[in-house]
């Protein structure tokens, strides 16, 4: 029932990218171009899109944390390091570069492939080998005490 459940959430999230725009590259780079504002030709819609995501999620985690655990897991997995160390600052970095030359993210890309988007193809493609290159570096002995996203985060 849970992977139904997830299944279910995973489909409303890529209906969501694709009626926002989130999955094409084009409208996704028109509003990162705000350079564009004073000619006009500036596409503020994502903004909005992104202002309903933050207010859904500020309700929903602000309810969701005061349950005494969650629906499918035993417990809540929420961050407890407060310092900000490199990888804080290059991880979000790198991020905001990809997103903003190529026009997606993570998300939106998976949903482009749906349309077979030659770009979604090279930019997940690409995505998959940044992952795999940073597993392998987490590996290297002196980056060996930094904590990879797939490590479960203690509370």
């Amino acid at each position: 029932m849970t992977i139904l459940i997830q299944f279910g959430i995973g489909v409303v999230f890529g209906l969501g990218l694709i009626v926002s725009g989130m999955s094409n590259p084009a409208k996704v780079l028109n509003f990162l171009d705000v350079g564009a504002i004073p000619a006009g030709t500036w596409d503020a819609s994502l903004a909005l899109v992104m202002a309903g995501a933050v207010a859904v999620t500020f309700i929903g985690f602000s309810r969701v944390l005061k349950l005494a655990r969650p629906a499918f897991a035993d417990r809540f997995y929420v961050p407890t390091r407060k310092d900000i160390d490199p990888r804080i600052i290059a991880g979000p970095a790198i991020f905001g570069i990809g997103w903003g030359l190529a026009g997606f993210c993570p998300g939106p890309a998976l949903t482009a492939l749906g349309f077979g988007s030659a770009s979604a193809f090279i930019f997940v493609a690409a995505m998959c080998a940044g992952m795999v290159l940073a597993r392998f570096i987490a590996q290297v002995p002196s980056a060996a005490r930094v904590v990879t996203p797939a490590d479960p985060l203690e509370t």
